[in-house]
């Protein structure tokens, strides 16, 4: 079989948006006939190149052709060794969960140990440090307090707006969502702590007390306008 048969046959059968890189071709044939071969495929159209090394079968919509999914192009720093240890915050998800109709070439990950930022391709990668453990099961919920604590530099939207929305995003939380994003909130700027105060208490859907104890009674927090929002807002010193 030729090289760019075998090639084209492995191809195939991976789905549109997965990204891949010469790794993905075993040890059959030689990483540099690879390279070449997936190369050819760029330039004839039959791939997408994302960066050097990583490329990507292109997939058309009525809109035009997509590009892979934010998870897909970083994957790599998602994990160490098969463990999670990062995950899509900030930036690359305030689309995604209705904050903004923006979309951004700035991917932003949280990871217990960050690096500085650096590109591939087109894309801007930075790191948001997270003091918490990273888990599955803790993501969503860490996406929402990275959301709560930059709410103020969400691009396309205004404070209000956005506190709207995380309100609901939080209102949807069940029991033990609610328990454990107070617990993942303590890792948190006292801000996060308290605009998280102030939307809980407003929905009546938590004991506070473990928030409140733990905020300075005589800081305030800089919050214009979320009062119209949030009537609580005020029993957490937010302005």
């Amino acid at each position: 079989m030729k090289i760019s048969d075998y090639i084209d046959s492995i191809i195939i059968r991976l789905p549109k948006g997965f990204v891949f890189t010469s790794n993905n071709f075993g040890s059959e044939v030689s990483k540099e006939a690879v390279v070449k071969t997936l190369n050819r495929m760029v330039e004839s159209g039959k791939l997408q190149k994302i960066s050097k090394g990583r490329f990507y079968k292109p997939e058309t919509s009525v809109f035009g052709e997509l590009e892979p999914p934010k998870e897909q192009i970083v994957k790599d720093l998602l994990f160490d060794d098969g463990k999670l240890t990062g995950y899509l915050t900030g930036l690359s998800i305030y689309n995604e969960i209705g904050l903004t109709s923006q979309i951004s070439n700035t991917i932003q990950i949280g990871k217990n140990e960050i690096r500085p930022t650096f590109t591939r391709g087109k894309y801007t990668i930075s790191f948001v440090k997270q003091k918490n453990t990273i888990n599955k099961e803790n993501i969503p919920l860490l996406q929402i307090l990275d959301t709560i604590k930059s709410i103020k530099r969400i691009p396309d939207s205004t404070l209000s707006q956005s506190a709207k929305k995380i309100t609901e995003i939080v209102a949807n939380l069940n029991e033990f969502e609610v328990s454990k994003i107070i617990k993942l909130s303590l890792k948190y700027p006292p801000s996060t702590r308290a605009l998280l105060g102030a939307i809980l208490e407003f929905k009546n859907i938590a004991e506070t007390e473990s928030l409140k104890n733990s905020l300075n009674s005589i800081t305030t927090y800089s919050y214009p306008g979320v009062e119209a929002i949030l009537p609580t807002s005020k029993n957490w010193n937010i302005k």
